[in-house]
């Protein structure tokens, strides 16, 4: 943390810049306006469309749509399929027509539900990367076509898979669309940045001032940014003093003064009075637009890996295809054309089992409700799975492991003076201010039960602190710039204390009765009290934490030894917390990146796994895989446990799945046929369904999981 002197070098109230505190009265203050994200990506909704990977051009609530609408569909193709019939034990009901319900619903399934298959298996199949689209695809044709054959009664076949078809291509519809609930878009992290410019800037001209749209603004104009407006465009200050919140940017809750000269950032707010500033970059020019580029470019990094069911999916389809071909060609050889291919077809359909549709899915839907209720939303399935390989996790040290917010931490009275009252004398000055430095003050006199004085007077001493009258007195509470303006000497046993609170970064405000230096007290950014367990949890768990922050090393060092951590980077500009994740990355460390504030933005989406405190901004949230819903810094453990045993599930369930396959696609091949040992068509269709079953029923117990971030141990 910076000195906080700056907040009494410049004040609570600008006395300076009256030219644009009289132009603001002109007309309401505008606030930022509300800069709506594109329409196309409704990120994380029912409409939220990939653009990438199997499910490229797929959105959320066209799976939804054809789920529900195939499993109304398959209902009757069920119940009307004479194989279910005899596997339950009834007679489907009979009469004209019945018997083409199955084959004219299960073409309508086949065609409608089977279409965002049969194309990814399309487009699998010509990038030569067989995954799960392929090998679903490939299951549903040849039931289809050999369902065909048995209902046009061509060759003899008994191969009546509309029922199996109906169930497999509704089954595998919704594992995908509780998937895709479950994945993020990068999109909209590039959409919550820009949604920090304003539509809009008033540009002052010789007339006055005209409202322009901000893509017509040229380095050179000079624009009007009213209290509570959001920069348009970078500058530099031309007239007035305002307190600007950068937070968005710089990630640090604290507002800052700028003044004549002084440079201003795109996307920042002016708080409390109004500026003209002179525009020097626009467009892509602007350091927001450098933001979104590096978001960019990060996520382009991290979005090649490929899931772990597209690898059994591949692996399956190999095997599948072969066994097919090798017990074709066997039963052909036998002399047994018919059998080879009612064994063939049988092999290519099962080999697609509705358990490995679900394996992943089931575990991803169970752990994203079991983090919900923890505090983490998962907003994409790669961070969950990543996670668990972690080796480094890196915070942003203000608003992550830190309050985020100045504290009162020490005060220190002259020998006259008592303690409570010298806080109390400052609390009545500050009292009128709201100013954060100033309502820390003010609350910890409040939460010792201090009687605090009326004051009356109160005025902010532009660059030096603040005034007030108290009891009769006038009394100041400023920083160093203060002492000198009153000629004020601080006693050398208090100069002693002030130089120790110094030394590890703590802001140091004095105050004065007239010349008489009464005390002073020390304000720090606060540690979570969280933070310390988190870091240790951390450890024991085998991960390495960093720390990453904007602040001064003697700051950095100090919270770094309160909470035994590992390594800190500090002084780090806001455009280079990325690459301090690149760089753990050269080392061969897998990141998991702990950040509130824009400029953490393309460190979380640079990072193996982005984690953003949900009470951060927008753009954080937006280009993290994982949302903390609170400040709870021990939230993450919670996610490094379920990523752990979720992934331990899932490799349950892909063991099972493919185990199956493994051993019943043998069997349905029929080698073992000169044993007598053939697995019929129904047979395998019953067993795959209890695949399913078992698979979901393993998910299940993810729901013991405990992860109640104040149980972390």
């Amino acid at each position: 943390m910076q000195d906080h002197t700056q907040h009494h070098q410049h004040g609570h109230h600008d006395d300076a810049g009256t030219t644009s505190r009289s132009a603001v009265t002109e007309a309401p203050s505008a606030h930022a306006n509300a800069h709506p994200h594109p329409t196309g990506h409704d990120h994380g909704g029912d409409h939220a469309v990939h653009t990438s990977g199997q499910h490229a051009g797929h959105s959320t609530a066209m799976f939804r749509n054809r789920f529900w609408l195939t499993l109304a569909l398959s209902v009757p193709v069920v119940f009307f399929s004479p194989m279910m019939g005899h596997l339950l034990g009834y007679m489907p009901p009979q009469f004209p027509g019945s018997a083409w319900i199955p084959p004219v619903l299960g073409t309508v399934i086949f065609l409608y539900g089977g279409q965002p298959f049969l194309r990814g298996g399309l487009q699998e199949l010509k990038d030569r990367r067989p995954g799960m689209m392929l090998l679903i695809a490939m299951a549903i044709t040849v039931a289809f076509a050999a369902s065909w054959v048995t209902s046009l009664g061509l060759g003899g076949f008994d191969l009546d898979f509309w029922w199996e078809l109906a169930l497999l291509v509704a089954i595998m519809l919704l594992g995908h669309w509780i998937e895709m609930r479950a994945l993020g878009s990068a999109q909209g992290a590039l959409d919550a940045l820009a949604a920090l410019l304003p539509d809009e800037a008033e540009r002052v001209t010789d007339a006055g001032t005209e409202t322009v749209p901000v893509s017509e603004l040229r380095p050179g104009d000079l624009v009007l940014v009213r209290p509570g407006a959001r920069m348009p465009a970078d500058g530099t200050v031309a007239d007035g003093r305002a307190e600007f919140d950068e937070s968005m940017i710089t990630g640090e809750s604290r507002t800052v003064a700028r003044g004549p000269g002084d440079a201003v950032v795109a996307g920042t707010v002016a708080t409390d009075t109004g500026v003209r500033v002179r525009v020097t970059a626009v467009g892509d020019d602007t350091a927001l637009a450098g933001i979104q580029r590096l978001v960019a470019e990060a996520q382009a990094s991290s979005s090649r890996a490929q899931a772990l069911a597209d690898r059994a999916a591949a692996f399956l389809f190999y095997f599948a295809a072969g066994a097919g071909v090798l017990t074709f060609i066997a039963w052909t050889l036998l002399g047994s054309v018919p059998e080879a291919v009612t064994r063939t077809v049988t092999v290519l359909v099962i080999a697609c089992p509705h358990a490995l549709g679900l394996a992943i899915p089931l575990v991803i839907a169970i752990s994203t409700e079991q983090a919900a209720r923890a505090g983490v939303l998962i907003k994409n399935r790669m961070a969950l799975e990543r996670m668990r390989t972690v080796d480094v996790v890196l915070f942003d040290k203000t608003g992550t492991l830190t309050k985020g917010e100045p504290e009162l931490r020490d005060l220190a009275a002259v020998e006259s003076v008592d303690p409570d009252e010298l806080l109390a004398l400052a609390a009545a000055v500050e009292s009128d201010s709201e100013h954060p430095v100033a309502r820390a003050i003010v609350r910890a006199a409040r939460e010792r039960g201090l009687p605090v004085p009326a004051a009356s007077g109160f005025s902010s001493l532009a660059g030096r602190g603040v005034r007030a009258g108290v009891d009769g007195r006038t009394l100041h509470v400023g920083g160093p710039a203060l002492l000198r303006e009153l000629g004020a000497v601080e006693p050398a046993a208090l100069a002693a204390t002030t130089h120790g609170w110094r030394e590890r970064g703590a802001s140091v405000l004095h105050v004065l009765d007239g010349g008489r230096v009464l005390g002073a007290v020390s304000l720090e950014d606060a540690v979570r009290p969280e933070s310390r367990q988190a870091v240790e949890a951390l450890q024991n768990r085998g991960v390495t934490v960093a720390m990453v922050t904007g602040d001064a090393w003697q700051v950095a060092r100090a919270v770094a030894a309160d909470l035994n951590i590992d390594e800190v980077f500090a002084e780090v500009l806001p455009a280079d917390k990325d690459k301090k994740v690149a760089e753990l990355q050269g080392r061969g460390l897998k990141v998991a990146m702990v950040g509130d504030g824009v400029n953490d933005s393309p460190a979380l989406a640079r990072a193996e796994v982005g984690i953003a405190i949900g009470a951060g901004t927008d753009v954080a949230m937006e280009s993290a895989g994982v949302v903390l819903a609170g400040n709870d810094p021990r939230a993450v453990l919670s996610m490094v446990d379920l990523s752990r045993a979720s992934y331990r599930k899932m490799w349950q369930n892909l063991v099972w799945a493919t185990g199956y396959n493994i051993l019943s696609v043998p069997l349905a091949a029929g080698v073992l046929a000169f044993a007598g040992v053939v697995l019929s068509p129904a047979a395998g269709a019953v067993l795959m369904s209890a695949s399913t079953v078992v698979v979901a029923l393993n998910a299940q117990l993810l729901r013991r999981l405990k992860l109640n971030p104040a149980e972390v141990r």
